[in-house]
């Protein structure tokens, strides 16, 4: 069975350096068998990758790729605090989306976090999963996601 990390590997992805918080938090938190991630968004080199609303400056698909990067920063966050091979699958996905007025394609936009998972879960990323329209974001960022997941038993 290929872990985690290995299918990182294959996938060509490497895990960033866990974003700085914004504020008075956290980046992770376990409690008892789970981990819960702080709201990741869109960050590359502590800088956000894009500004706006989806559905006024950035697409639907734009957006999607957009809350990838929001769910490797949450497993980056993952991997500092118990290593991304501890994590037996993925609970919960909540998703927020700075949405233009009119806009009701959130699920597909945070179809971007969950297809990643899935992808370097298998059908341990299966998850249930929240997609909600917001006004605004922290920094203006359009996507925001934050992470439940399981660990294997230690």
């Amino acid at each position: 069975m290929t872990t985690p990390s290995e299918r990182l590997d294959e996938l060509g992805i490497a895990l960033p350096a866990v974003p700085a918080p914004a504020g008075s938090y956290i980046p992770a938190r376990r409690s008892g068998s789970l981990v819960f991630t702080a709201g990741q968004v869109p960050l590359v080199d502590g800088k956000p990758v894009a500004l706006g609303k989806v559905g006024a400056e950035l697409s639907t698909e734009e957006a999607a790729g957009l809350a990838g990067i929001c769910a490797l920063n949450a497993l980056a966050a993952i991997d500092a605090l118990v290593g991304i091979d501890a994590v037996a699958g993925v609970v919960k996905v909540v998703g927020f989306v700075a949405s233009a007025p009119g806009f009701t394609d959130q699920p597909k936009v945070i179809n971007g976090a969950s297809n990643l998972l899935g992808e370097i879960f298998g059908d341990a990323g299966r998850h249930a999963r929240s997609a909600v329209g917001v006004a605004e974001l922290p920094l203006g960022v359009p996507v925001e996601v934050e992470l439940v997941v399981e660990l294997a038993d230690s």
